[in-house]
């Protein structure tokens, strides 16, 4: 049957009327307008939001939030970043919050929850940039105090949240965006945050941390972590046992140790910083997010397909595309087909999720590696290089950011990633699968078989080359290797060089092949570089995680911690308690001498340790809590700051050998 043929017997008058298929009644899904108002809602909470905050700063007046620090000058910084004993549900949930009110706004139509205006919705979008961070703030405020009435309003500010959302999305489970539950299931996690906060202030008004007098950066000295981290790197390890006859690891114990690596596993003397919690969190709630928007899709795909009727024969006409006489046959075709690509997208969705979720672990791991290394003094196996961990200015732009690019980067990959696999697959069953089980369509193997003595010679090059190299051209004598047959080894690589041509454009193709997809997986992950090492500064990813690692390292090393917290501690213990103290301090100075030998970064904490000591008896060293740098004690420690003694090194050295 022609495509005349088709003209002939089918009357194209009414083509237009009956060429679409015929799908089943959609249900059209109308706006819907909760009973509790998204713009009052905003409007009431946002003035009780600003009655919490004043109602903090009246009560952080009475109490000290820090060094030199009262009233609203402490709230403008709840959460201190650089602490790692502190409680990081409360901010965690927050960002969490956060990132699921920027999916929401970008696909809403009203960014902004004040107004009704479409003509200016970038405009709206801006202020909702920064207005949703000032509404939710008071939600970490109220746990800056410790304080019973700091809790009580937390608790009462995450209720009315989860309450009115939840209110709101029984009352409004349809709406018209993408798919009809869409909106419900993208807010799941942004209900699941809200919920961790109106458990977790209960939870903590019950524990009775409003007793806590102590300013923030007292309690993170105070702590027992540092010590406890301390303590865990001086004890003596048991030596283990190397077995001579085993050379190389077996098979199983490589296979369990690749494992391993890509497994995080807790430590209880070690914990994340806040900022590498938060990342991680915010990497799996996009994604999340990002494969939510992903089935949705799916969803709406395999409704249209169950639409598909006879009509689609007569539209395949149109395009001179006769897949069969009978219409019920061409029906099933294209519902074959269709249900095909859909399985290949399901596969790339799912692919992509499976690869993101193996990187996010493996970051993890390597996250905590690298800051342990660093923790040493190990710049070089950290960073290929020698750099120096000092605060800068690109390198605190980084800090912050971090948290933000980790998260961007997990959804533009996953959509990268869904996207490429999604046409490899495509073309790996319409091309390869499909075609070798009905033995049609075999075009591919066609030309690839066309071809078999291009592909016979370049094969048999690369095999003669691989004989005669580990036969002819190498000799071993002695238990060392060496060329041989010299001039036949010239005389090959000359006859060869055209062939090895034409492989090397093979090699070639393979390599971006290779590289892309390695790229491609891997842009999700900051923690290495998609570049070569010395071009690896121009990798933004990894220059931001480079700096971040610095700021960490050089603001929240653990020993420094402890011996400062240590210093702390003796200067109000009596006579008995000092020495113990001082005792304590031994071991730990120790091990704080060797790491600032080996590290050039932490060479100024070696000084400031012995000032430190000087101080506690004598106050006349301090101005304002300052070191006095004018007396001649001072000088002369800041010359030793500058110049380090080589014997200092040379005795850190063989101590630690």
């Amino acid at each position: 049957m022609s495509a005349e043929t088709v003209k002939d017997d089918y009357d194209y008058s009414d083509w237009y009327e009956n060429a679409l298929p015929t799908k089943p009644p959609v249900e059209v899904i109308p706006p819907c307008d909760p009973t509790a108002d998204e713009g009052l809602f905003h409007i009431c909470i946002a003035a009780i939001s600003l009655v919490v905050m004043l109602v903090l700063a009246i009560l952080a007046r009475r109490q000290k939030l820090g060094d030199n620090q009262r009233g609203l000058t402490g709230l403008l910084s709840p959460v201190n970043f650089l602490d790692h004993t502190q409680h990081k549900g409360l901010a965690v949930a927050v960002y969490g919050i956060l990132f699921c009110k920027l999916l929401g706004m970008v696909l809403s139509h009203h960014p902004l929850p004040f107004t009704k205006d479409v003509t200016n919705k970038e405009f709206w979008l801006i202020l909702a940039l920064l207005y949703y961070p000032a509404l939710y703030y008071p939600l970490l405020a109220c746990g800056t105090l410790h304080n019973k009435v700091g809790y009580v309003l937390g608790s009462l500010l995450s209720w009315t949240h989860f309450g009115v959302l939840v209110w709101q999305k029984v009352d409004c489970p349809k709406t018209p965006q993408i798919y009809k539950y869409y909106m419900l299931f993208s807010s799941l996690p942004q209900i699941a945050c809200l919920a961790f906060l109106s458990f977790q202030y209960p939870l903590l008004l019950f524990k009775g941390l409003q007793n806590t007098e102590t300013s923030n950066a007292s309690e993170d000295l105070s702590s027992s972590y540092y010590r406890d981290y301390v303590k865990k790197i001086l004890k003596k390890k048991k030596p283990t046992k190397i077995s001579c006859s085993a050379s190389k690891p077996k098979l199983f114990e490589r296979l369990r140790d690749a494992a391993k690596s890509y497994i995080y596993t807790p430590e209880d003397v070690f914990r994340f910083p806040l900022k590498l919690a938060i990342s991680v969190v915010v990497a799996f709630i996009a994604l999340y997010q990002v494969n939510a928007s992903k089935k949705m899709l799916i969803h709406v795909l395999l409704i249209d397909l169950i639409g598909v009727d006879e009509n689609i024969a007569f539209l395949l006409a149109g395009f001179n595309i006769i897949l069969s006489d009978d219409r019920q046959e061409v029906v099933r075709i294209v519902v074959y087909y269709l249900w095909c690509v859909e399985i290949c997208y399901l596969s790339a969705v799912t692919l992509s999720c499976l690869l993101n979720l193996l990187m996010l672990m493996r970051s993890m791991v390597l996250h905590r590696s690298n800051l342990k290394g660093l923790y040493r003094g190990d710049v070089f196996n950290v960073y290929n290089c020698h750099r120096s961990i000092r605060p800068s200015r690109p390198a605190l732009v980084c800090w912050m950011g971090f948290t933000s690019y980790q998260a961007s980067f997990i959804c533009l990959g996953m959509v990268i990633q869904t996207l490429v696999f999604f046409i490899c697959i495509l073309f790996a069953v319409f091309l390869v699968i499909i075609p070798i089980l009905y033995g049609t369509n075999l075009m591919l193997f066609h030309i690839i078989g066309s071809m078999w003595p291009f592909w016979l010679m370049l094969f048999l090059a690369v095999l003669i080359q691989h004989l005669t190299s580990r036969f002819l051209f190498v000799k071993k004598d002695a238990g060392t290797r060496d060329l041989n047959n010299r001039g036949s080894l010239f005389l090959l690589s000359y006859m060869l060089f055209l062939v090895n041509v034409m492989v090397g454009v093979i090699v070639g193709i393979w390599r971006i092949v290779t590289t892309a997809l390695f790229n491609i997986v891997h842009l999700g992950r900051l923690d290495i570089s998609l570049l070569n090492r010395n071009v690896e500064p121009f990798d933004p990813g990894y220059r931001c995680y480079a700096h971040y690692l610095k700021i960490e390292v050089s603001q929240s090393h653990p020993v420094i911690k402890a011996f400062c917290g240590l210093l702390l501690q003796t200067s109000g213990q009596d006579s008995v308690s000092a020495q113990r103290m001082r005792d304590a301090e031994e071991g730990l100075s120790f091990y704080f001498f060797i790491t600032s030998v080996h590290d050039n970064s932490m060479i100024i904490f070696n000084s400031l340790e012995s000032n430190l000591f000087q101080s506690l008896d004598s106050n006349s060293n301090f101005i304002n809590g300052a070191l006095n740098r004018s007396s001649k004690e001072g000088s002369k420690k800041e010359d030793s700051i500058k110049e380090p003694s080589k014997e200092a090194e040379s005795a850190a050295t063989t101590t630690e050998d």
